[in-house]
């Protein structure tokens, strides 16, 4: 039998991470959207919330039950709690969820600064393992154990913690530099380490507080692989995520396809992953969370490819390659992209109904009556009320498709 491949696999945490980002989040059908754009673009995983916050609940059902429904699929959807059994519990208890993270502080700071003696070094591991154990009894499909601050975490507690966490049945092991504290040379050394010693495949979950989350996601990955096993980078769209925020998702699948260090095919990225996605998700990220795309940002920034120089014109004219690494087509970018400045008609909280068909009619979707329409419209107007904003083409597409799907999503019960 043919040894199996090792490959370089992308888990999105933009519903997660990127929306703790402080001053900013997401409505829950923007984080519905999100789902599905990653869905398109063949992203290997979502960690599409928490389980345990009761505002999640209906949303989480929501999208697993489109996930039953072969709409969000082949995607894996996964939650996000504490690595304690009675987070374990009470997210089994709310949601459907068939896929965890769970996660602890590993690193003598935290145990120390967070828990303030409420648990040692052992009792990290303790509660740990029981609550992978807890997950597994309750049918838990993919189990990833968190190592909260690994990156200040002494490496040989680091490899016990890993290793227990193995024997108790973990899929994968969460090295997280939570600080931004690690940089590639670093990174590389202790995933290296850490993989060789425990065999078992790491996901990397890195922090740009000194600008260098790229690449040291990359680096942790490509040790990882060395090591002969698999490596999963977490990304956010945007790089959004706490303080300087995560690695951005598209940056690192660029990094991955075209920096010299993964040249000659050692290094494969998951070859469901569709770059060609990458300018639409960037975009409507950019408008959901409020947040402009720097004008620098790689591959989807306006001067990406850019060129004003008399030199690096020349060169970019006469030879593409001369100065741009790789197309702005495989991104999904270069169609013209038409504003319309005259009338418009939009659906929002305080729509009519003949404005709201307007708005359908321009897309091309079409109502039965004006009480199909009608149900529509509520569902719209509770849509607006979360976003606060005009929905997006792609939200009334949603809505329409899936008007059931939209309400329990809109349906909050404190």
């Amino acid at each position: 039998m043919a040894k199996k491949e090792n490959k370089i696999y992308i888990i999105d945490v933009t519903n997660r991470d990127g929306v703790q980002t402080s001053r900013l989040g997401l409505a829950k059908l923007q984080k519905t959207m999100i789902n599905m754009y990653l869905n398109d673009m063949g992203i290997f995983q979502s960690e599409f919330g928490f389980p345990v916050t009761r505002h999640e609940t209906n949303y989480l059902n929501a999208n697993l039950e489109l996930a039953r429904m072969g709409v969000l699929k082949p995607i894996v959807l996964s939650g996000w709690i504490r690595a304690i059994k009675e987070d374990v519990e009470k997210a089994c208890k709310l949601t459907k969820v068939e896929n965890l993270n769970i996660s602890i502080s590993t690193s003598e700071q935290m145990i120390g600064g967070k828990f303030q003696g409420k648990y040692t070094k052992e009792d990290v591991i303790k509660e740990m393992a029981e609550a992978v154990s807890v997950a597994r009894k309750h049918g838990i499909k993919i189990l990833g154990v968190n190592a909260e601050d690994a990156s200040r975490t002494k490496l040989d507690y680091l490899i016990k913690f890993a290793r227990a966490a193995k024997k108790a049945g973990a899929d994968r092991i969460r090295y997280c530099d939570t600080l931004g504290y690690d940089d590639p040379f670093t990174i590389y050394e202790r995933i290296k380490a850490l993989a060789t010693e425990v065999k078992l495949p790491v996901e990397l979950h890195c922090h740009n507080d000194l600008g260098m989350v790229v690449g040291v996601s990359v680096a942790g990955a490509k040790a990882a692989i060395d090591a002969g096993v698999d490596a999963y980078i977490n990304t956010t769209v945007n790089g959004m995520g706490e303080r300087a925020g995560n690695a951005d998702l598209v940056s690192v699948i660029l990094a991955i396809k075209y920096s010299s260090g993964f040249k000659g095919g050692r290094y494969i990225l998951d070859e469901r992953v569709k770059l060609s996605h990458a300018w639409k998700i960037a975009k409507y990220a950019s408008y959901a969370f409020g947040v402009p795309i720097p004008i620098n940002q790689p591959a989807v920034g306006a001067n990406a490819f850019a060129h004003e120089s008399g030199i690096h014109a020349d060169g970019a004219l006469k030879d593409r390659r001369n100065y741009e690494l790789y197309d702005f087509e495989e991104l999904g970018r270069g169609e013209p992209e038409i504003i319309d400045t005259g009338r418009q008609i939009t659906a929002g909280e305080y729509s009519g109904i003949k404005g709201f068909r307007n708005v359908y009619d321009k897309l091309e979707i079409k109502f039965k009556d004006d009480k199909d329409a009608t149900k529509i419209l509520d569902l719209v107007r509770y849509a607006n009320v979360h976003t606060q904003k005009p929905l997006t083409e792609d939200e009334l597409r949603f809505i329409a498709k899936y008007p059931e799907i939209a309400r329990k999503i809109f349906t909050m019960s404190p």
